[in-house]
Formats: structure tokens, sequence, C-alpha cells
């Protein structure tokens, strides 16, 4: 049994294309501590939880985004299939010093908090 529930696990795919990222830009936002939270009901059939990751050159270099993204992506490698709802899709957007500064532990309760605000 996990901490989110009984609920089986929901399946991720990852959002790659520029008209999924300017969808979810049409969404709802949430902050959250390290990053902001993107969110958007699809409407269609599919059960699958998208997830999209971006850091603009704020953030900093080349090295300082891939880490960013890199902990983002493990967050909700971690979260989302539980706490993600199916039909969803979710952009991570990491914050300048926030994102790969954060306590892992604390990026995560970032994540289900957001999440949470998200969908009430």
């Amino acid at each position: 049994m996990t901490p989110e529930g009984d609920a089986s696990p929901a399946s991720l795919r990852i959002l790659r294309t520029r008209p999924q990222f300017l969808a979810l830009n049409r969404g709802i936002r949430v902050p959250a501590g390290a990053f902001l939270l993107q969110a958007r009901d699809r409407g269609d059939e599919d059960p699958a939880v998208g997830v999209g990751f971006t850091c603009s050159r704020k953030v900093g270099n080349a090295v300082a985004r891939n880490r960013a993204k890199r902990r983002l992506r493990e967050a909700a490698r971690i979260v989302l299939p539980m706490a993600g709802r199916p039909g969803w899709d979710y952009a991570l957007i990491g914050r300048k010093d926030a994102t790969a500064g954060r306590a892992f532990d604390a990026l995560l309760d970032d994540l289900r908090g957001a999440l949470d605000r998200a969908h009430r």
C-alpha cells in the first residue's frame, strides 16, 4: 500500500511538442516553492498522465538548467503516477536558484501540495 492511497498508478507520457506546452499555458497555474506547476484536463479518453519540463535561461547556464530538469523529472516520476489525475497534462517549470537548491524531500512536498491546489 502506498501513502497516496490504494489506486493503481497511472502511466506517464512525456510532453514534447510546442502545441502541448501552449495548451498547458492556457490551463491552471500553481506556484510552488521550487517551481511553477501548470495543469490542464485534456478532455480525451487517454488515461495517461502527461508531463513536461522546462527551465528558461534565467535559471542559469546549461549545467544548472539540466540539473534542475533532472530533479523535476525524478520528482514527477515519484509523485505523479499516484497523485496526478489520469487524462491531465502537467508542466513543471524550474525557477532560478530554487529548483536546484531545494532539498529533494521539500521538492516532493512542493509537487504534492501544488497538485492538491490545482485540483481544488
